[in-house]
């Protein structure tokens, strides 16, 4: 098929609630929105990057200017028939995952419609519906955690995640486990943390967690290893993994035993099912991880996470968990197990809602051969 237009949108999404993690408070989710046109059949895709360089180097101004200058050029009025050939037109690029993982998405869509399939058929999913958890960003304090915990479990929801940071990290999962003494609980540091916090990680050892996750570094390997050593709660790397490659380094030298797989952090999908079925064939569990996706993102996510090797409940959570008003439909909703359905409609399943997208959106440029 021949590229013929792609429309990048910048658009900003007021969150429910405030989100607070060790990066700080967001109150609304900036993002960008891909639409690809070709042979009068549509794509859509989003780029997870933020307003800030806080999870990832890469922000909206940054994958713009990227997506805009590199990889949009390099697809534009040329043929992909699969999503190798889009791998190869960025071949010469270095970097920027978010941004070519955009614009991956909104090409898996086009392809799956071409095919008639939904993208979960495409990935080789295998479940019709995906288990879920919810994150809980730092509150105020751990009497209000245990409260937004109960919340949570009182609409459904049946493992938690929760945020951590220096000072903010064995007091708070110490209430939560003493409230819900049952829960499948995980917590989350975005890399807050040094080995020299060793002895944090110890009391967290006892609180039969179902992972820590990203405890040090992004771009570090081997003290994660050095930290996994002393405990008996599996590591779950996020941001330590951008690439199949760096997947295969950290499971060879004992970095991490789960990892949380999110197709923008490791360059698109494609990357994904490589880290995928990398896990899966060594026997390391993986989950899917969220960066609040809209409805878009959300309908890929559950996709990918529909895969064999996803036996931990992901961060996907239903749509209002995190906004009133969506871009696309249907909106996702939590069945009563605590699932979500994985979309079976052509491409992402999902409809972008034109009023909507308008509503939300501060930039707008659309590219013609």
């Amino acid at each position: 098929m021949k590229i013929e237009v792609i429309e990048l949108r910048h658009v900003r999404m007021r969150l429910c609630a405030p989100f607070e993690t060790s990066f700080g408070v967001e109150l609304d989710r900036d993002c960008l929105i891909l639409r690809v046109d070709s042979e009068g059949m549509t794509g859509w895709g989003e780029c997870a990057a933020g307003s800030t360089p806080g999870y990832s180097y890469e922000t909206t101004e940054t994958a713009w200017h990227v997506l805009s200058e590199f990889f949009i050029p390099a697809v534009l009025g040329r043929q992909v028939e699969e999503i190798e050939d889009y791998r190869c037109r960025l071949g010469a690029y270095k970097g920027h995952n978010l941004a070519r993982a955009g614009l991956e998405m909104a090409l898996w869509d086009l392809l799956a419609k071409v095919q008639g399939k939904s993208l979960a058929a495409i990935l080789g999913g295998v479940v019709e519906r995906v288990p879920v958890g919810v994150s809980i960003g730092i509150q105020q304090d751990p009497d209000v955690l245990v409260d937004v915990v109960s919340q949570y479990i009182e609409a459904g929801y049946r493992r938690v995640k929760i945020k951590i940071k220096p000072g903010r990290d064995v007091v708070e999962v110490e209430a939560v486990r003493k409230s819900f003494p049952d829960l499948p609980l995980q917590v989350d540091a975005n890399s807050a943390y040094t080995l020299e916090d060793v002895a944090v990680f110890k009391s967290l050892d006892d609180q039969q967690l179902l992972l820590i996750e990203q405890p040090l570094a992004e771009d570090d390997l081997i003290d994660h290893s050095q930290l996994q050593a002393h405990l008996q709660t599996p590591i779950c790397l996020d941001e330590s993994i951008i690439s199949a490659r760096h997947a295969r380094q950290a499971l060879e030298i004992d970095a991490c035993r789960v990892v949380n797989i999110k197709s923008g952090r490791v360059g698109g999908l494609l990357e994904g099912l490589a880290v995928h079925d990398l896990c899966y064939k060594a026997g390391v569990p993986v989950w899917c991880g969220g960066m609040l996706e809209t409805g878009i993102g959300r309908a890929a996510n559950l996709a990918l996470a529909s895969l064999p090797g996803f036996t931990l409940p992901g961060d996907i959570s239903a749509s209002d968990r995190y906004y009133a008003e969506d871009i696309a439909e249907p909106r996702f909703t939590l069945n009563a197990d605590s699932t979500i359905d994985v979309p079976t409609g052509a491409g992402l399943g999902v409809e972008v809602v034109s009023d909507a997208l308008e509503r939300v959106t501060l930039r707008r440029e659309v590219y013609k051969l």
